[in-house]
């Protein structure tokens, strides 16, 4: 059998707590859920990572970049409208195929919220600091327009919120959406995911 690096477990540490994080939040999910998903140990776990906040931090920076390169890989070599459409349908298909990517976005914004009322402000400055690299990647292929920037990120926003509601794919909520960003395939980036 071969035994996984150090950074080889880390990474699997990381995928294991998106998972848990995304369906439980920061205070919902154990440490011990994560290692038992992994497959080791809790005394292991806090060598790579010192602290659950660590980790979840460390978590919600890997959900955020892996974001902004969808965005960045789509809209690559195009502008415009056709930038609009490519990121758009590009984050559907993510949001679609890795229900946790989302789940987890809606936990850190939640998780910011929560860590800020309590005057903890490492999360909220790792979030707010990744969603604007995220909105930097839209607005620069979107021409530099702040309007059409704004729309784009807010359709995504409303595109998340109906996703985590559950509505269907063909429900009339979806109607009107532009640019054009087809529902999730089969729904199952549901609220109970």
């Amino acid at each position: 059998m071969v035994r996984m690096s150090a950074e080889e477990r880390r990474e699997s540490v990381i995928r294991a707590a998106m998972h848990e994080f995304a369906r439980g939040g920061y205070h919902g999910t154990s440490t011990e859920a994560i290692a038992k998903r992994v497959g080791v140990s809790q005394p292991y776990l806090f060598r790579l990572f010192p602290s659950k906040q660590a980790l979840f931090l460390a978590t919600a920076e890997r959900c955020l970049r892996e974001t902004r390169e969808v965005f960045a890989a789509a809209a690559e070599g195009l502008e415009g409208e056709e930038a609009t459409l490519a990121m758009a349908n590009a984050y559907s298909r993510l949001i679609a195929e890795e229900p946790d990517k989302l789940q987890m976005q809606l936990q850190m914004y939640a998780g910011v919220a929560a860590a800020e009322a309590a005057g903890d402000h490492r999360l909220g400055e790792l979030v707010r600091k990744g969603w604007t690299e995220l909105w930097d990647t839209v607005h620069v292929p979107l021409g530099g327009d702040v309007t059409e920037t704004t729309s784009f990120m807010a359709y995504g926003m409303l595109i998340n919120t109906l996703t985590a509601m559950g509505f269907p794919p063909g429900h009339r909520v979806w109607e009107g959406l532009y640019p054009p960003a087809p529902a999730p395939v089969d729904g199952s980036a549901g609220a109970g995911e």
